[in-house]
This record gives C-alpha cells, structure tokens and sequence, in this order.
C-alpha cells in the first residue's frame, strides 16, 4: 500500500453484536460494504470505537478475514493495533498481515502511559514486525502517552512504512506543526469528527470518523467541501453536522455513536460490558437529536 492511499474518509467501525453478545459478522460486513459504496475510501476496524477492547484475538482476526472478503478489493482495510503489551501488538499486526488487510493504524500502549524511549520501542516494534504501510494515532487525552511532532519525525526517520498520522489531540497547532516538520512524507489525519473543517485548512488530507457510520455520504461531502475552501454549502452541511459530530467526543462515544446509526438504519445499538446501552432522558435525548437532524437532512 503506497502512502498516496492515505487520502479521503475512513470510518472507524462499529462492531455489531448480536443478542447474545457475539460478533455479528454478516452485520458488520453488510455494514463495511455499505460505507464503501457511499465514497469512503476504507474502513478501519478493531479500533476504539469498534470496542476492540472487548474483543478476542481470534475474534479481531476473524473479523479482518471476513471484512477483506467482504470488501472484495472496492475499499482498503486497515486493522487497529491496540495491546496491553508489546508482544501482543506485534501479534496482532503479523495476523493482520496474513489476513491481507491493507495497512494498520497503531497505538501506543494501552493503560500504561510509557515515556518517549518505551512508546518509540514499542511503536517501533509494531512498525518492524510486517512490511505493512502504517497510521500512528495520536490520542493522549484517551491513552494518556503523548506522540509530540518532533518524536513523529524520529520515528518516520527510522520506519519507512510509517505513511500517516491520526492527530487526536484537538489541538489545531499540531497539524501545522507536523504539516512544516513532514511536508509531503506523511498523510494527517484528522481523528475527531467536530474539528474537521478546522484541521483541513490547517493541512489534513484526510479524516479517521465516527459519524460517518450513520451518515457516510454527508461526511464524505464534508471532506470534499472543506478540501475546496469557503462556500456556503459547507457552512451550511457543517451547521447541520456539528451537533451530531460532537457526539463522538465524550466518553460514552461508542453508545452515543451507535444509537445514532441504529436511528438511522443502521446496525442496532448493542454493545459490550462494561459499556451499558443508553437508558432513560440520556437515549431521549440522542434520538430527538437524531431524528431532528434526519428531518433537515440537507439534500
């Protein structure tokens, strides 16, 4: 996968389950194809919002087989390597290699907030273990270990299939920071959905999102928008999307995320312990939300 791939809208999936609590393949597969087929140009899966945390490894590797066959090449699949150790990390992407997904967007380790010399080792040893063109994803205030732009050029130096960033900081100054550190060599990204327009100007050239799994063409059309400057129409599709965007920047995201795609269609709103469904005036309130947006859908 050669780093010019990195470009465009790449949902971060949402995991079905079914009602015992199972993977939902035939869902989650349904699901991927459905977001291809509205523009985004991949899907990531296995991420935070996918609740990668509650899965098995041989669930995480049964879901790349069955995404990559789903997907039949019209999009590219890159697999979230999240892990309380190394060593799982490192197992994680070598089966995600011979699953044939397209790339993979690494983490720092989980729970653990590692200094500068254990985060490089450990993202380094990510990096080396397939030949797989590679995301970092940068989210200190979810994980707690913070990826500053100098250490990103240190580890694009030492790793050459390190080909984009997923900034998750919220804050607008890293990405003109890494956009005069890295010029060309590395795609940003932006990773949380209610800065978007924002980090684009500022120089991202694509978008890791959450909306987007209830909404894929208007977040398509969002990116496209924002790439193209000022217009009325973007400030307008904006307007519309920004109280939904925010959703995907609290704790309960994945609820709220959810709930929302289930509103609109999409697979049903269950997830995994310890994460409980939205009850009570906190569901009220994201369906009126939900269904007052889908009332002024722009056309």
């Amino acid at each position: 996968m050669n780093k010019t791939d990195w470009t465009g809208v790449f949902p971060a999936t949402t995991t079905p389950f079914k009602a015992d609590l199972s993977v939902d393949y035939d869902a989650f597969s349904a699901h991927a194809r459905w977001l291809i087929e509205a523009g985004c140009k991949g899907v990531v899966a296995l991420g935070s919002l996918g609740e990668s945390a509650t899965l098995s490894a041989a669930e995480k590797v049964e879901i790349l087989r069955q995404l990559k066959q789903a997907l039949g090449g019209k999009g590219l699949l890159i697999a979230g390597i999240s892990a309380l150790s190394t060593a799982d990390a490192v197992s994680l992407a070598q089966e995600a290699h011979r699953a044939s997904v397209d790339g993979l967007m690494v983490l720092p380790p989980l729970l653990y907030r590692s200094d500068w010399r254990e985060t490089e080792a450990h993202l380094g040893a990510v990096l080396s273990a397939t030949p797989l063109s590679s995301m970092l994803y940068n989210n200190p205030i979810a994980y707690g270990t913070d990826v500053t732009p100098e250490q990103i050029v240190e580890l694009r130096q030492r790793h050459p299939n390190l080909h984009a960033v997923k900034e998750s900081s919220g804050d607008l100054r890293r990405i003109t920071a890494l956009r005069f550190l890295v010029r060309d060599t590395l795609a940003l990204f932006v990773g949380m959905d209610d800065v978007l327009v924002e980090s684009v100007a500022a120089g991202a050239v694509g978008w890791i999102a959450g909306l987007v799994n209830a909404f894929p063409e208007e977040s398509v059309r969002l990116l496209e928008l924002a790439q193209a400057g000022p217009s009325p129409e973007l400030d307008q599709l904006y307007d519309w999307f920004l109280p939904l965007l925010r959703l995907d920047t609290v704790p309960k995201f994945v609820q709220l995320i959810k709930l929302v795609q289930q509103e609109n269609g999409g697979p049903i709103a269950r997830v995994r312990p310890p994460r409980l469904e939205l009850v009570g005036s906190e569901r009220d309130e994201v369906i009126a939300l939900t269904r007052k947006s889908l009332a002024n859908r722009p056309r």
